[in-house]
């Protein structure tokens, strides 16, 4: 009888400990996913050109600039996406952005597309200054006497190639 209280004592020792060790190993993966989780969610934004509130094209309405007339958006016409905000000037906007984001998104990221095409450079932008190719946003900087969309044009197809390279590499770098 001793001998049966003794073996359910240690049977039961060893089985709590294992639970124990099993809930313990349970917690560290948990909270690895976790971490795992929250890095990657974070990586969409790495290399966009956000403001610190998140918000890209400084505040402009993405689908303006395939009408030709590129126009500050609103923060109540606001959709995520990947990590960033775009503001929109109407519902209409709002709804062929959601429709088709990739459509509307700014190439390289939202950065000046000749200094991605020199050196991968991440430059900020005029959101005023802009080129539509292929059905492709891009833009460029565009300050201090300083037009780099009339550099871009002069040889576009060499720094898009160039850009296309720099971009890719940055992406998959994450």
């Amino acid at each position: 009888m001793i001998a049966i209280i003794v073996s359910n004592f240690i049977l039961g020792f060893k089985v709590n400990r294992d639970i124990k060790y099993l809930n313990m190993k349970r917690l560290i993966i948990f909270n690895a996913l976790m971490l795992l989780g929250s890095v990657l969610l974070a990586q969409p934004t790495k290399n966009l050109n956000l403001n610190k509130k998140k918000v890209a094209v400084m505040g402009y309405d993405v689908v303006s600039y395939f009408d030709g007339q590129p126009a500050i958006g609103s923060n109540s016409l606001a959709v995520d996406y990947n990590g960033a905000k775009y503001y929109f000037i109407s519902n209409e906007h709002k709804h062929l952005f959601e429709s088709n984001p990739n459509k509307y998104i700014p190439q390289y990221g939202g950065w000046c597309a000749y200094a991605m095409g020199i050196d991968g450079s991440k430059v900020k932008i005029d959101p005023m200054t802009f080129k539509i190719v292929d059905d492709k946003l891009y833009l460029f900087y565009n300050f201090k006497k300083l037009n780099t969309l009339t550099l871009w044009n002069e040889n576009e197809a060499q720094f898009k190639a160039v850009a296309d390279d720099q971009w890719s590499l940055k992406v998959s770098s994450n």
